[in-house]
């Protein structure tokens, strides 16, 4: 651009109040990013829930079990292709702060209802074949240092054995990945066979079924059916879209998206200040240079892209820093330890994140640009 090193000029004019507003705008951008991976982590893989899945559970409330002879009639409605059931277990390990989803499931439709949790072949074959197996997540391994062959006791203040314990010990046989990005790999899942023959109360029960659909669109239709195949019943059900139950279940800690949008507007609007501010204390500090400039030729257009050059640059590279080192640490995972597993900030935010910048370049320097293209060069070089 034949305008670079006048841009550039007029920018390190006055170094220190650049680098502070770039500064400024960069911490802007990584508390974007932190925010933004909190977003995801707070609404518990809503971005990648099954699209053919439906999430049925007891119509008063997820805490009320359900019959798991509900299993073989929902099998057999139209529409569904596959049923698995799952239980809340709401153990801890070791110590109250290590918190993580544990639950009971039978292992073999369980895979196959959630192809996205990629497991060794081997450890697959080791899960079906050994009663107290369990298999875990990434995430939760890394974090407490697990192994294959490890035995795992896990505390819980909701089942009791037979034997009146409630610690619940298990081996195990097999470390699941997600097959992409934002797939939850925190939970332990186990045997429902085992907890179901070895826990005192409760035998019979499940907490809920996930449902597979033969085709996405008859979603809603299935849905309505298995609704009806249970009403008026003693455990009435509801029956609604994964994607849903997900929201639904993230929203119990308020509406995240809206209470992030408030906070980075509240953020962006002080930036936006600041960057203004900037701007329009260079084009007055300028305003002789302006008006020798219009005296050489300069058209009022090319005064105004020249100033709104350099209010884009100092944000867009400010924006560019902040996303960048964003990008960098929320790469480092969970700073919380273990409450936010699915931690990442998506590429599309990362978009949203450019396009951010410019706006903010747009909007910091509109009006000191007009300013400057509105000024007389016989007033600008009487002012000067």
């Amino acid at each position: 651009m034949k305008f670079a090193a006048l841009i550039a000029s007029n920018l390190f004019r006055r170094r220190l109040r650049t680098g502070l507003t770039l500064l400024s705008v960069t911490v802007a951008f990584i508390l974007f990013a932190y925010l933004s991976a909190i977003r995801v982590g707070l609404s518990q893989g809503v971005d990648v829930a099954g699209a053919d899945r439906l999430t049925v559970f007891h119509r008063v409330s997820i805490a009320q079990p359900l019959p798991l002879s509900y299993l073989d009639r929902i099998r057999r409605l139209p529409g569904v292709q596959l049923v698995v059931h799952q239980s809340w277990f709401g153990g801890v390990y070791q110590d109250p702060k290590n918190f993580f989803p544990q639950m009971p499931v039978d292992p073999e439709p369980f895979l196959k209802m959630y192809p996205e949790f990629l497991l060794p072949e081997a450890q697959r074959q080791a899960w079906l074949r050994t009663r107290t197996g369990a298999i875990v997540g990434r995430a939760t391994a890394k974090r407490f240092g697990w192994r294959i062959d490890d035995r795992i006791p896990i505390q819980t203040g909701i089942w009791t054995r037979k034997d009146g314990s409630m610690t619940w010990e298990f081996d195990l046989v097999g470390i699941f990945d997600g097959a992409k990005q934002g797939t939850d790999t925190s939970p332990l899942y186990f045997r429902y066979d085992y907890f179901d023959e070895t826990r005192g109360i409760g035998k019979g029960l499940v907490g809920w079924y996930i449902v597979r659909v033969t085709d996405p669109e008859r979603t809603p239709g299935v849905a309505r059916a298995i609704n009806e195949e249970f009403a008026n019943s003693s455990a009435e059900v509801k029956a609604e879209s994964e994607k849903a139950f997900l929201q639904s279940w993230a929203k119990q800690v308020g509406d995240i998206g809206r209470i992030i949008t408030a906070i980075l507007t509240a953020v962006f609007f002080t930036i936006l200040l600041v960057a203004g501010n900037t701007m329009a204390q260079s084009v007055r500090e300028r305003t002789e240079e302006l008006g020798v400039l219009k005296a050489v030729g300069f058209t009022h257009r090319q005064v105004l892209r020249l100033v709104l050059a350099e209010s884009c640059l100092l944000a867009g590279l400010g924006a560019a820093l902040g996303l960048t080192l964003g990008y960098l640490l929320v790469a480092g995972g969970d700073p919380t330890g273990g409450a936010l597993p699915v931690f990442y900030f998506p590429p599309a935010d990362v978009a949203r994140g450019g396009g951010l910048g410019l706006l903010l370049g747009l909007a910091s320097g509109v009006l000191p640009a007009l300013q400057a293209m509105r000024l007389q060069v016989a007033e600008a070089l009487r002012r000067g």
